[in-house]
């Protein structure tokens, strides 16, 4: 074997992509990907629930936000264009489903008391109002008060 013949055979052993008759080249299987600008899409939105169950609110304070309507209002709370629920009058959160109605849909209402169930049972309870002025039943009451107390 002359010196030149080693030589190849060296070269060939050192670079295994060198065509010497070995076999073919190699190739890449995959395009390149290039570079991608302002890649890392926008930050979250802040979805979801705000205020728990048993939450002490205020009108006004934000319940849930949501994209389209997981939850639906209920009692004191009203929908805005984005869906978000909010409370209308100042109580305490609770979540509930309504037996017999549409068969998964959840509600956010607000009470007025801290013991106070929902769904309402307004034909022995009565609907619950709420004018931000006058406490009715506290008012009802007064006169009673008054008659029994002994005037001085």
């Amino acid at each position: 074997m002359s010196l030149q013949a080693l030589w190849r055979c060296a070269d060939v052993l050192r670079n295994p992509f060198r065509t010497a008759g070995l076999g073919s080249v190699r190739t890449a299987t995959k395009r390149a990907g290039g570079t991608v600008s302002n890649h890392g899409g926008s930050p979250g939105k802040r979805l979801g629930v705000k205020k728990f169950s048993d939450e002490y609110v205020i009108p006004g304070n934000i319940l849930v936000r949501q994209r389209g309507t997981v939850f639906h209002p209920g009692q004191h709370v009203k929908m805005g264009r984005d869906h978000t629920l909010y409370a209308t009058v100042p109580g305490f959160v609770r979540f509930y489903k309504v037996p017999g109605s549409r068969k998964d849909r959840k509600y956010v209402g607000v009470v007025l008391q801290k013991g106070e169930k929902l769904p309402r049972d307004e034909t022995n309870h009565g609907r619950s109002r709420f004018f931000g002025l006058v406490d009715l039943n506290a008012w009802n009451k007064e006169p009673e008060l008054q008659a029994a107390a002994p005037s001085l």
